[in-house]
């Protein structure tokens, strides 16, 4: 705009030597219609090219990250040092301030005690079990030896009667040949005997055979109930082992929980940067707003440029296009940068959920609204731009004359911040 109305300046010097100065040509109503619409043809190309090749911004701040320092603890804590000066560099980790650690100490010493004495628990719990595993396992194989104890009986009875009939048809045989006069009397009498002795031992091999089926049927049946209590007992104690295991996962939980809170008595820089808005000292106790930040801290990298152009103005702009910035905070000087991205949102278009009707009058003064640009600078050194430092901001979208244009129009912004604002 500037620069145009230079060249509308020229031309009227130039209309002034024509037609009034050196009288060249007499002027006349024709001659002052076309000088007029000349003079604004000439007007609305530099404006219209200039806005669109070359957008032109004054609203245009340095951003930068800043993070709220905020005490992680669950209580309110004295603050017993503030471990840095304001406006001071500092690097990522180096501590910032200290809160008084004895609470959390006690707490993890206390924690620290319940955990051991939830482990002894969980260990004895442990020993109980094996030595209710160990019973089960000895009831079972009682178990497993009175069923041998059993079919051992069971075969010996089977045996001895086999040695029964065998000594009966001995017997028999013998008595036959002694009464037909075959054979030695002597001889039946003994295997008559060994009968006797067969039939006793048959007789007490049962007995034994079933002392032991017996045996074996009462523990099957729950008569002995030595299976069934080791069993009971097992299970109680797995149901203890696993109340003792969640009490120690519940211990552990609270004492990482608790070291946690310790480890954050000392508050460290989170990244880079420097400390403003300090609002703490030696002696206060912090926390007892628990969303109010104790100081503020600046980031010291990622810091960018964002303008704030009309939505029309961007219809050229792209990624990549460079940018020069004036920042009223050094006249005279142009910084150059890079369009790294157009935010493509703005609140005008946000409705926040009501039951209400929206309600559109936007009359006939109603504000554009624009679009952002952030810009990044070239100048690796950051600390030359502080946040919220104000300025121009002009893209180049094309070379040529029009570029030309609005670096005279963005180095006379940056020149002219020598004079403004003007003290009054």
């Amino acid at each position: 705009m500037v620069a145009a109305l230079l060249i509308l300046v020229v031309f009227a010097t130039i209309v002034w030597l024509v037609f009034f100065q050196l009288k060249l040509l007499k002027f006349s109503i024709a001659w002052g219609v076309v000088c007029f619409l000349f003079g604004a043809h000439i007007l609305l190309i530099f404006v219209i090219g200039l806005r669109f090749s070359t957008p032109y911004s004054t609203d245009a701040r340095v951003i930068q990250h800043t993070i709220q320092l905020i005490p992680r603890l669950p209580d309110p804590t004295l603050v017993t040092a503030v471990l840095v000066k304001p406006d001071v560099p500092v690097k990522k980790g180096q501590p910032l301030f200290q809160f008084d650690r004895r609470p959390y100490e006690y707490k993890v010493r206390q924690l620290e005690a319940e955990l051991a004495s939830a482990q002894e628990g969980l260990a004895a719990a442990a020993s109980k079990i094996k030595q209710r595993q160990a019973g089960v396992v000895a009831a079972n194989q009682d178990v497993l030896v009175r069923k041998v104890d059993e079919e051992a009986a069971a075969a010996k009875v089977e045996k001895l009667k086999s040695e029964e009939e065998y000594a009966q048809f001995q017997y028999r045989m013998y008595r036959g040949l002694a009464e037909q006069g075959a054979g030695p009397k002597e001889e039946a009498e003994k295997w008559s005997a060994q009968v006797r002795a067969q039939e006793a031992a048959v007789r007490e091999a049962e007995a034994d055979a079933e002392r032991a089926r017996l045996i074996y049927e009462s523990q099957m049946n729950g008569v002995n109930t030595n299976v069934i209590k080791a069993a009971a007992e097992l299970k109680e104690e797995e149901a203890v082992a696993k109340q003792a295991e969640a009490t120690v996962a519940g211990v552990k939980a609270q004492l990482e929980l608790a070291r946690y809170y310790l480890e954050n008595t000392t508050m460290v820089a989170p990244e880079d940067g420097h400390i403003v808005d300090l609002q703490v000292v030696p002696g206060m106790v912090s926390g007892i707003v628990r969303f109010g930040a104790i100081a503020s801290f600046i980031v010291d990298h990622d810091r960018y440029v964002l303008g704030n152009f009309f939505q029309e103005h961007l219809k050229y702009v792209k990624i990549g296009q460079p940018v020069e910035v004036a920042l009223n905070r050094y006249p005279g000087q142009i910084f150059k940068g890079k369009v790294e991205s157009v935010w493509w949102a703005n609140g005008e278009g946000q409705l926040l959920p009501s039951g209400d009707l929206p309600v559109f009058n936007p009359g006939p003064n109603a504000a554009q609204t624009g679009f952002a640009v952030k810009i990044v600078m070239e100048n690796k050194d950051q600390g030359m731009f502080p946040i919220g430092a104000q300025g121009a901001a002009a893209i180049y979208t094309s070379n040529g004359g029009f570029a030309a244009l609005r670096r005279i129009v963005i180095r006379t912004y940056s020149w002219l911040n020598w004079l403004y604002p003007l003290q009054t």
